[in-house]
């Protein structure tokens, strides 16, 4: 395997590893007020990064061949992740927000784990149910912003170079021997397990 590939592998690793690990870090601690602190934050953020490039990593290891169902994870997750942002925006607010976040880390890290395949409208409702708290967390702190829709538009764009990183990952991975990407999806879902304990 290539060396980039075993260092996105511990890219994704390493969150899980870290029992310092903070939802939404980059959020709470500052206020987005841009498309560039937008775009960073969830390169910094490690539940968000490590959702993208999970749901893009489960997207590519489960498809049966390259093609359109290679994209109805992440197409899901941008596009429900701007909806819930919206929603947030104007002050919708659901309960178990961040319980849902971390949930859809050990959700995913399994599914990555397993190699589950889903038919589409399955994947895309989970994908896309998992994305709305997400979003719906980036929507109510950015309520008071003047330049949300700028900040969501950074996040949009980062979401979409994750997801796409995460589908080169898996894709590569899909001929790697089998334990690669069963250390990555476990490492996606420890961290999902280490935030819900923080939580409970």
């Amino acid at each position: 395997m290539h060396h980039t590939f075993r260092n996105a592998l511990i890219l994704i690793a390493a969150p899980a590893l870290s029992t310092a690990a903070m939802a939404h870090s980059g959020v709470e601690n500052h206020i987005h007020s841009n498309f560039l602190a937008g775009f960073v934050h969830p390169f910094i953020g490690l539940d968000h990064l490590t959702a993208m490039l999970a749901v893009g990593l489960w997207s590519a290891l489960s498809a049966r061949r390259a093609g359109p169902e290679l994209l109805w994870g992440p197409l899901a997750f941008a596009n429900v992740l701007m909806l819930g942002a919206m929603l947030g925006l104007q002050g919708v607010a659901l309960p178990a927000v961040e319980p849902m976040i971390a949930a859809s880390l050990l959700v995913t890290g399994l599914l990555v784990v397993s190699r589950t395949r889903l038919p589409a409208l399955a994947s895309t409702l989970l994908v896309g149910g998992f994305a709305l708290f997400h979003g719906l967390a980036h929507g109510l702190e950015l309520a008071h912003s003047t330049n949300a829709f700028q900040t969501l538009a950074g996040m949009l764009t980062a979401t979409v170079i994750l997801h796409a990183t995460g589908l080169a990952m898996g894709w590569k991975l899909r001929s790697a021997h089998v334990w690669l990407p069963r250390v990555a999806g476990g490492a996606v879902a420890a961290l999902g397990s280490a935030l819900l304990l923080q939580l409970a």
